[in-house]
């Protein structure tokens, strides 16, 4: 009895694998020194293929059904061994299966900002997130360009790739997108759709199909943040300099009233660090009132009165300038606002 069941156990007659819910991606039946007896049932379930691999190499591959394994559904296998279709005998062979199943909410991100070019901005760095889903489609390409001879293959072993040519792609899909960084949040789809085009090729060439690809969220680092909404607010009051820097003194002056009752900290302070000193109040004050009068429309005699001095035009070009090195006056704003000031040093 003990040798008809150690002969018994030398053979495999049903061949099968019942998936659970650990991400298993590929799984090698567990063959130990057992050979597959010729006729042996083999089931491959919907959400599934089986490779047989013979000597290292991709022997046959089966879809979905209940398969009869004979040297006439083995033909691949057969040549290689060079059985005669009437010779009956057990073989060996690795038999792997593969989960063909949808890998859903599947994360990515940005761990760093990542440096693009916008044609608003110039160099822009942004954070984003979303996920992806993903299935095996080709499993002889997966198995050898992936997951190979291991036991067991799962998607947490696959996820830093994924992760990794998802990063890669991203600048190359918002150049295709030609998506502005300032419309990306709201055309988050469009932006989704250029990013899956861009990793479909990718995926093909590992044996995966890129099913689903999300963008939750795109945003930039606080430091961009704060010069964004500086532009924002330069939008509102238009691209006239004179509303610009009228813009920016309504939002300063509360700010100078409490550094000044505070005993001259916040933006007195720091004005005084660029050169301005007591002569930004006059500055504040000229502005403020040339916005109240009006485009075209002459100062007060009252704020006309106060004469702009050679260190004030100096501090307003550096302040200019800092404005044009952060990305908010252009070039030509900055040369046009120079040349005004200049003028009034003649």
């Amino acid at each position: 009895m003990a040798l008809m069941d150690f002969i018994k156990k030398q053979f495999i007659d049903i061949i099968q694998w019942t998936e659970d819910d650990d991400g298993t991606l590929a799984w090698r039946f567990p063959m130990a020194e057992m050979e597959i007896q010729n006729g042996a049932s083999l089931t491959v379930r919907e959400s599934q293929m089986a490779v047989f691999v013979n000597e290292g190499k991709v022997a046959d591959v089966f879809g979905p059904g209940t398969h009869k394994l004979t040297t006439q559904t083995l033909p691949v296998l057969t040549y290689l061994k060079n059985w005669d279709k009437l010779f009956e005998s057990p073989f060996k062979s690795d038999v792997y299966f593969f989960s063909t199943r949808q890998q859903v909410d599947q994360k990515w991100g940005t761990p760093q900002p990542i440096t693009i070019r916008d044609k608003d901005f110039g160099a822009v760095r942004l954070r984003a997130f979303g996920n992806y889903s993903f299935r095996v489609a080709d499993p002889k390409l997966f198995h050898t360009e992936i997951s190979g001879t291991r036991e067991r293959y799962t998607v947490a072993d696959l996820d830093g790739q994924l992760r990794g040519l998802v990063l890669q792609n991203i600048s190359n899909a918002i150049a295709s997108s030609q998506i502005p960084f300032l419309d990306l949040a709201a055309n988050q789809l469009a932006f989704a759709q250029a990013l899956s085009t861009e990793l479909t090729p990718a995926f093909t060439k590992i044996g995966l199909q890129l099913e689903g690809m999300t963008v939750q969220n795109v945003s930039l680092p606080e430091e961009l943040q704060k010069i964004l909404d500086q532009k924002i607010g330069m939008g509102m009051v238009g691209q006239d300099m004179g509303k610009f820097m009228q813009y920016q003194t309504a939002q300063a002056i509360p700010k100078f009233a409490e550094g000044a009752g505070n005993g001259g900290g916040g933006i007195a302070g720091d004005a005084m660090g660029l050169g301005a000193g007591v002569a930004l109040g006059q500055v504040l004050a000229q502005n403020l009132s040339q916005g109240l009068s009006g485009a075209g429309t002459a100062a007060p005699a009252a704020a006309a009165s106060v004469g702009i001095q050679p260190d004030e035009i100096m501090a307003t070009l550096e302040k200019l300038g800092d404005l044009k090195t952060k990305g908010i006056l252009t070039q030509e704003e900055f040369d046009a606002k120079k040349a005004e000031l200049l003028k009034k040093l003649i």
